[in-house]
């Protein structure tokens, strides 16, 4: 007697096959129509129109930060599925008395926001022009301590985020912690 269970097992072991002998393990998605793929280029050039109002970035700027507590601009932490967008907002108060200090602390103004990568273009678009201070660029960063059998889907979300990054406009730094890490 066949179950109907057994019926769409056999049905896909010709797939499950396929994939053995491929050796893929990523879960196949269905493509993407052209009417969705015309959407979101349309949607992609409406956001890098409104980021053209923020100027090119200055190499000689933003290559003196050695660090990303004193990172001016947003950055982006890439992790297993989604991106962390960190945003430093400008301060209100232009005098200088009292920068930094208990009064006006950094950390205050600094908003942490979890992000798909599919949403990634809508989050820039929304950071105020204030928050780049060194013009149209972005540091983007892997997580840490990722366990090794993360690392390949780290590096494809690094991947997909600088692509999606490159397709709006935004100019990607990818940082480069060469601080040892404190045990």
């Amino acid at each position: 007697m066949i179950y109907p269970d057994s019926v769409r097992i056999s049905a896909l072991l010709p797939l499950l096959c396929a994939l053995a002998l491929t050796g893929c393990t990523a879960s196949v998605a269905p493509p993407a129509s052209k009417d969705a793929l015309a959407a979101q280029r349309k949607l992609n050039d409406s956001i890098r129109h409104d980021l053209e109002q923020i100027p090119l970035p200055s190499k000689s700027r933003y290559l003196a930060v050695h660090s990303l507590t004193i990172w001016e601009n947003p950055y982006l932490t890439v992790q297993g599925n989604m991106v962390t967008l960190h945003v430093t907002v400008a301060d209100a108060n232009t005098s200088n008395l009292g920068v930094g200090g208990i009064l006006r602390p950094v950390g205050a103004r600094r908003q942490d926001l979890n992000v798909r990568t599919s949403d990634l273009p809508a989050a820039i678009n929304a950071i105020p022009q204030s928050a780049w201070p060194y013009g149209r660029v972005v540091a983007l960063e892997e997580a840490h301590d990722a366990p090794a059998s993360a690392r390949p889907e780290l590096r494809r979300n690094m991947e997909a985020a600088i692509k999606t990054l490159s397709d709006i406009g935004v100019i990607v730094y990818e940082w480069q912690d060469t601080t040892p890490a404190v045990r």
